[in-house]
């Protein structure tokens, strides 16, 4: 086998994008392909076939100088200029040429005359011997099939019967060479056909058979052997193959993605010189003329031809060491050529491949452009320009001609080029700044035991501004041919990073030592210089360079030192928030520990919070009216928080609220009954949210609630001093002035008060609902009307109630105390209607009875009115409004109760409850007019009537 050509040695980052085949085919057996291919489609390409080595070298043979000799017709001398070379201003071997600085400019060889076949040969290193193998056997094969067009002959095929192990110097070449053809047919007619193969189809099962074969043991391959017969039938049946359905004018064995792209990239390259890799040979028109010929075979158009020189002078540029600039030139010009097919081919397999060679390149060239400090410097600055050339173009094509997004978006003008080379400018500037920052790092561990020695954020100040000045005379020039703001969008980067090791440093001080001070004054000349450098920058700039100002929020040193003041007041805040933390949980909440009724925790709070306004005022700063809202801000949130942790804990009404029983059908005495189902086992029809057990009476009890109470109405009431002795404070405040006592809310208290007043409601309403339900419910939900309503009237439940508001009126402060006992009076409504509604199958109730439940609400207001010592008669008047409207249900009777069912269930259900009495959901909301509340009251009744109803309604048993 040949030996493996030197222009196809790959880059280890830089696969080929054109595609990986799935045969194992080394590059030495596609270049040997891809010459059989070129002698191939040159033969038949006119009636002139080309020269062989053979005979140029025949110096005695008289067709040497016939006129009409091939070689004579097909020789080309090194005095031929190239087109294309010229337009792409590509070097000749040996001439001067553009690299990069610190490469050598390399001399050529002086060459005789050469004909292309012989030149071709040479470039591909294909030996004379196999040469002229393929030349013979190519002879045969065009005297045997005269008139046909190489594109319908299969060449693996007909060389495979041509040429025998005789033609060979000895067997294992032979062998060789048959296996790597036949490898060829498997790759170009079954792993990467150039129309799609079923998987059952026989002729390609036929093929593989032979292939896998033939690594084994060699096949005979003379004309009439069976063995060449059935890999003839196989491969012409596959090769013949159309999108049509009829029989193929051309042979398809060459032809498939990315077999010929791979193909054509190994001709590609035999246009680079043999002894100057980086150089386009002189004849290159000449070459590129002949190797155009193979398109037919291989399936090529102009299009993909474009596409693969590109990626073929592109590559050539990084694996010869990224030296010759002629060659990125040439890149990037074929890539115009480029960028103007894709707008216009819109093939799908085109696409793909475009999409994967744009890739490869702008993946290689972000590696270098992302970070271009690393990679570039005065010295190979212009490599940079051509660089950020073909990524730019690149990038381009696959957002503008392949990307719908972009298509999507195009309305709102994305401009590629600016967006890439500002995502390079800030990626490659943070590197060099991580860079210097530790450069600054080393040298300010290096001094540390120096006298003076001056702080790290000193000396990289002094870098970043080395690096902007060397930014913007080296760089900048060259990035502002895509980006017109280059330098301003640099150095607004840089300020930024800067800016984020700023403020580390502050926050890790909190004072203004010499240091600090040492740091912030280099930091405001570092922001002057930059500053400078994007105002110059963007003078010209549509805006006047308004947008890059706004990247640079100052470093004022003011504004640091407001900083350091905020970081102090966190401190405050965060161990003052502590604090309430510690001391809530050791809180006892015990009327006895204050003869004043509230917490100690509470005077201690309010002591501390005197303690922070006072430090804060002494700081030694000019701009205490500008950070006292913050001062406030923290200490409001602080009481807030301890409002916040004071009834936290203590539940809610829902909290005691018993749980709503299922809607039974009861008598006296009788076992809980669920519509629609079975007898079960009575639960206790006295259950109780669990959550009342879980709080018990050590913090929650109502002694505790009490005070609890108190000290969120002490504290709201604190608030006018504290505020008054915050105006105070800012009047003997040096730094302040007449217009900072025109905003009151600045020295005012917000969220606490408000946490106080939902705070004391919230407790209010957990003490009441813990009265009535849980310190009273022995007497109420156990025991008001349970079993004979005569006998188990309210009277009990009276005098324990008397007691608790005893307790409160005694305990809780005068401001509080209307609202608490409003709260008590309102549960204990709710609890005598949750007795009558909701009371369990221990309850039942005749129309008699309705007389003893009035009265006993009577009686339960009067308590509340205590003969006008009370609560107001219009206050008792508004909350037993509910209770008032459903007491008459319990006298109406039986029958007018059903019938106001039925029609509240029919107007509610409407059509739904012709058939048949939907059961109403419990809402907890009693209205008279509601159909869950009449059923309720039909579900108490103690009366036949009620039963019969039940029954026939919701089947429910008319005796239990």
């Amino acid at each position: 086998m040949p030996p493996k050509p030197s222009a196809v040695i790959a880059a280890d980052d830089l696969p080929s994008p054109l595609g990986q085949l799935a045969a194992s085919l080394s590059d030495s057996d596609l270049a040997l392909t891809a010459y059989e291919i070129f002698v191939a489609a040159c033969r038949t390409s006119s009636g002139k076939p080309l020269s062989s080595a053979a005979n140029h070298s025949s110096t005695n043979s008289p067709s040497q100088n016939s006129p009409n000799s091939p070689a004579l017709q097909r020789s080309i001398t090194s005095t031929a200029a190239s087109k294309v070379k010229k337009a792409f201003g590509l070097k000749s071997p040996g001439s001067a040429s553009r690299k990069s600085p610190g490469s050598g400019s390399g001399q050529g060889k002086p060459k005789r005359p050469l004909t292309v076949g012989e030149l071709m040969r040479n470039q591909m290193r294909v030996s004379e011997a196999m040469d002229s193998r393929v030349r013979r056997a190519l002879l045969r094969i065009s005297a045997g099939q005269v008139g046909r067009r190489i594109e319908s002959v299969v060449v693996p095929l007909e060389l495979l019967q041509q040429l025998k192990a005789s033609d060979f110097t000895d067997h294992q070449e032979y062998d060789d060479w048959q296996k790597r053809t036949l490898k060829v047919l498997e790759a170009g007619l079954i792993l990467h056909p150039h129309m799609p193969l079923d998987k059952s189809n026989s002729a390609a099962q036929r093929l593989r058979q032979i292939v896998h074969a033939a690594l084994d043991k060699p096949i005979e391959t003379g004309k009439n052997t069976e063995s060449m017969q059935v890999l003839r039938s196989a491969v012409m049946s596959l090769a013949n193959r159309s999108y049509e359905g009829s029989y193929a004018d051309s042979c398809h064995w060459a032809d498939g993605i990315p077999l010929n792209l791979r193909l054509y990239e190994m001709l590609l390259q035999s246009c680079f010189d043999a002894n100057d890799e980086s150089s386009i040979i002189e004849e290159f028109d000449e070459l590129m003329e002949q190797i155009k010929k193979t398109w037919a075979i291989l399936g090529l158009n102009q299009t993909l031809h474009n596409l693969c020189f590109t990626w073929v002078l592109f590559h050539r540029f990084v694996v010869t060491g990224q030296l010759d600039l002629d060659l990125l030139s040439a890149a990037d010009g074929q890539l115009t050529e480029v960028a103007k097919d894709a707008k216009t081919t819109k093939d799908a397999e085109y696409s793909k491949v475009l999409s994967s060679t744009l890739t490869s390149i702008l993946g290689w060239a972000e590696k270098r452009l992302l970070a271009y400090h690393e990679t570039f410097d005065r010295g190979n600055v212009e490599t940079m320009q051509g660089i950020v050339s073909l990524g730019v173009a690149a990038a381009k094509i696959l957002v503008e001609d392949i990307s719908n997004e972009y298509r999507r978006r195009r309305r709102n003008e994305v401009n590629v080029a600016r967006e890439r080379i500002e995502t390079y400018i800030r990626s490659s500037l943070r590197t060099a700044f991580a860079q210097i920052m530790e450069k600054a790092d080393s040298s300010r561990r290096a001094s540390k035991n120096q006298p003076n020695a001056l702080p790290g954020l000193v000396i990289l100040a002094k870098d970043v501004g080395s690096l902007a000045v060397n930014e913007k005379q080296v760089f900048s020039p060259i990035l502002k041919r895509w980006h017109p703001l280059a330098a301003g969008l640099a150095v607004a980067t840089l300020h930024a990073c800067y800016g984020n090791e700023l403020k580390q440093f502050i926050s890790g001080i909190t004072e203004l030592t010499p240091d600090a001070v040492q740091v912030l004054r280099a930091a405001d000349q570092l922001e002057k210089d930059l500053v400078q450098i994007a105002v110059e920058d963007s003078v010209e700039s549509e805006d006047g360079g308004k947008a890059i100002i706004r990247e640079m929020p100052p470093y004022e040193a003011e504004g640091a030192i407001a900083n350091l003041v905020k970081i102090w007041i966190k401190t405050r805040i965060d161990r003052l928030k502590e604090w309430v933390d510690r001391n809530l949980q050791q809180e006892l909440w015990s009327a006895q520990a204050n003869q004043e009724g509230y917490a100690p925790s509470s005077v201690e709070v309010l002591r501390i919070i005197n303690e922070t306004l006072d430090a804060f005022f002494q700081l030694p700063i000019p701009m205490h009216p500008v950070l006292l809202p913050e001062v406030m801000n923290g200490l409001d949130r602080c009481l807030q928080y301890y409002v916040i942790k004071a009834k936290s804990g203590c539940g809610s009404r829902n909290t005691f609220l018993p749980t709503m029983p299922a809607l039974t059908r009861c008598t006296i005495g009788s076992k809980f009954q669920g519509f629609g189902k079975k007898k079960e086992k009575s639960p206790n029809p006295q259950k109780r949210n669990p959550q009342v057990a879980t709080n018990g009476d050590s913090s929650s009890g109502i002694p505790q609630l009490c005070v609890r109470i108190n000290t969120l109405q002490w504290i709201l009431g604190e608030f006018d001093v504290l505020e008054k002795r915050i105006i105070t404070l800012l009047r003997n405040s040096e730094s302040a002035h007449v217009e900072d006592f025109s905003n009151g809310l600045a020295k005012k208290f917000e969220l606490s008060p408000a946490a106080c007043l939902e705070g004391i409601q919230q407790l209010c309403e957990a003490a009441a609902y813990r009265i009535v339900f849980h310190d009273l419910s022995q007497v109420l939900w156990d025991g008001l009307y349970v079993g004979d309503p005569a006998s188990s009237r309210i009277e009990p439940c009276l005098q324990e109630l008397e007691r608790k508001l005893m307790f409160i009126s005694d305990t809780v402060h005068e401001r509080i105390r209307t609202r608490i006992i409003t709260e008590i009076m309102r549960a204990s409504f709710d609890g005598f209607l949750l007795v009558l509604l909701a009371g369990g199958p221990s309850r039942a109730f005749t129309r008699k009875d309705s007389q003893i439940i009035e009265d006993d609400f009577k009686f339960l207001k009067e308590l509340f009115w205590a003969n006008g010592d009370g609560l107001p008669s219009e206050l008792i008047d508004k909350f037993s409004t509910t209770a008032r409207s459903i007491l008459p249900l319990f006298r109406t009777d039986t029958e007018t109760l059903i019938e106001q069912f039925r029609r509240l269930t029919m107007e509610t259900y409407k059509s739904s409850a012709r058939s048949k009495l939907p059961l109403p959901p419990t809402s907890g909301q009693w209205n008279p007019s509601e159909p869950n509340t009449l059923l309720r009251v039909l579900c108490y009744r103690n009366d036949e009537s009620a039963s019969k109803f039940l029954k026939k309604a919701y089947d429910l048993p008319k005796k239990l």
